[in-house]
């Protein structure tokens, strides 16, 4: 049964109990025992703010430091008038126009607040982002939402502000001064009023996010199914690992060798094996190289596990955990619908006939969701199978992560290749014209030397044929002299090794 009702404000406080025996003082309202009697506690004359405590059991109390207090000793040394003033749960508003304060310190409102402070403080907050008064906020809730003023993050608000039994307990008290009430404590009791309010709150919240959520989900689910299916069917991926077998047998001696088959974790150890000759090449260079000159269809393997990548993102158990989430959230949805149904009918509550529509679509699409799921997990263990891996040991985001990487590798250790390629290719080009250029200048250096050689000749020939002719003796003095500087000149310049012989007249 609920506990009695407390003493109106300003009313005498209970009579005096008889005095407890063995020295142990009862908790507040604790009933009456052997060892634990009522406390008497003076009742203050108007309601004070409520102090958010967690009492402790009576039955917890035994060998405690509470056997040894007795609150009622600080009741005589507090005083209580100051404490209620102090934590009065009527507050002074004062009136917002200036030109009133005046007026206002002789007339002001005493503001009832009975809700913890900070949650009082916060739940304003969310109000005045809201801005929609308390009749609008339950017409919302009533009719769905039909006219969409409550988005879906106000909604998630507003679930952190429902009225727990304790605001409704004090707030309960304080009904008949509806009009003293502080914003919060009106919002929080107008929204006690309605049946099953939190149900209503959450069955609307769900209802505005269930599309997203699936949304979300499906394309996950969708990603498993598909990797499955490229896996399990890619022929290049089938014919890379028979060359990778092959190098690996070849490679191998004794027990490490004559394999039929290996983890395909290995596949990302191929880069480990570097070559004897260059350090820089690995064993995965290698295998490109092999597989682009004698098996070019292998280099299909990235548009044959197009999915993989996705599907190396899932964690399949936090993926079960939301589809869980979106099943048990149906589920409440349809709890409500059916304990509304058997509520008796109200003006603008229109719960019944939008919700029953939801659930007949939410239900085929989820139902959906959860036939694509089973689909994908089937078809995930046949492909964990088929590379003889073990299904319950092996996560999708395990099992795809090794194929996305090994993916991602051979990308990066081809564009390395095309790298390696075109420096090599750059080298012999620049060695190719360091050779054409050395050869030109080879051979531009013999035709300056040919050259050279071929004007000495020529120079001299024509001063022995001037001296054969008597040039030399000519009266024009001057004319003889410009062209023995210019034959000296040109033969010095041509050949320092070779000495001019001077010509005495």
């Amino acid at each position: 049964p609920p506990p009695p009702p407390p003493p109106p404000p300003g009313g005498p406080p209970p009579p005096p109990g008889p005095p407890p025996l063995g020295g142990i003082t009862p908790p507040p309202g604790a009933p009456l025992g052997s060892a634990l009697k009522r406390k008497n506690i003076p009742q203050p004359t108007n309601a004070l703010k409520s102090f958010n405590w967690a009492k402790l059991a009576e039955n917890k109390l035994e060998g405690t430091v509470w056997t040894d207090i007795d609150d009622a000793k600080v009741f005589k040394v507090l005083d209580l008038e100051d404490l209620e003033r102090t934590f009065s749960a009527y507050q002074r508003q004062q009136k917002e126009d200036a030109l009133d304060d005046a007026l206002s310190s002789r007339h002001k409102v005493k503001e009832l607040s009975v809700i913890d402070g900070r949650r009082a403080q916060n739940c304003n907050i969310l109000l005045s982002r809201l801005k929609l008064s308390n009749d609008e906020i339950k017409r919302a809730i009533l009719t769905m939402d039909e006219q969409e003023d409550l988005p879906k993050d106000m909604l998630e608000q507003l679930l952190k502000f429902v009225p727990e039994k304790a605001d409704i307990d004090l707030l309960e008290e304080h009904k008949h001064e509806l009009d003293r009430m502080a914003k919060a404590d009106r919002f929080l009791f107008e929204m006690s009023r309605i049946n099953h309010y939190q149900q209503r709150l959450q069955s609307l919240y769900f209802k505005k996010k269930f599309a997203e959520r699936v949304a979300e989900v499906k394309p996950k689910v969708e990603a498993i199914r598909a990797a499955s299916k490229e896996v399990f069917q890619s022929k290049s991926l089938k014919q890379l690992l028979e060359v990778v077998l092959a190098f690996g047998n070849y490679m191998n001696k004794g027990q490490r060798g004559n394999a039929y088959g290996f983890k395909i974790s290995s596949l990302n150890k191929i880069a480990d094996t570097k070559s004897s000759i260059d350090k820089n090449i690995t064993l995965l260079h290698y295998l490109i190289t092999i597989v682009e000159k004698k098996y070019p269809k292998v280099l299909n393997l990235h548009e044959e596990l197009k999915d993989v990548p996705e599907a190396a993102k899932v964690n399949m158990t936090e993926l079960e955990k939301e589809i869980g989430n979106l099943r048990s959230g149906l589920r409440a949805v349809e709890m409500e619908l059916e304990y509304q149904k058997s509520q008796p009918s109200h003006p603008g509550d229109k719960f019944i006939t939008v919700v029953s529509q939801f659930i007949t679509l939410a239900s085929f699409g989820f139902s959906d969701v959860e036939d694509l799921l089973a689909e994908a997990k089937e078809l995930f263990t046949k492909a964990v199978k088929h590379f003889g891996e073990e299904p319950g040991k092996t996560q999708p985001d395990e099992f795809f992560g090794i194929f996305d990487q090994f993916l991602q590798a051979v990308t990066e250790a081809k564009q390395e290749n095309e790298n390696m390629r075109k420096r090599k290719e750059e080298e012999e080009r620049r060695a190719r014209m360091e050779a054409q250029l050395k050869e030109q200048r080879e051979r531009e250096r013999k035709a300056r030397k040919a050259k050279e050689n071929s004007e000495e000749g020529g120079e001299f020939d024509d001063l022995v044929s001037a001296l054969r002719s008597g040039e030399v003796f000519d009266k024009d003095l001057s004319k003889l002299k410009r062209n023995r500087k210019r034959i000296t000149n040109q033969l010095a310049d041509g050949s320092r090794e070779r000495p001019v012989t001077k010509l005495n007249f």
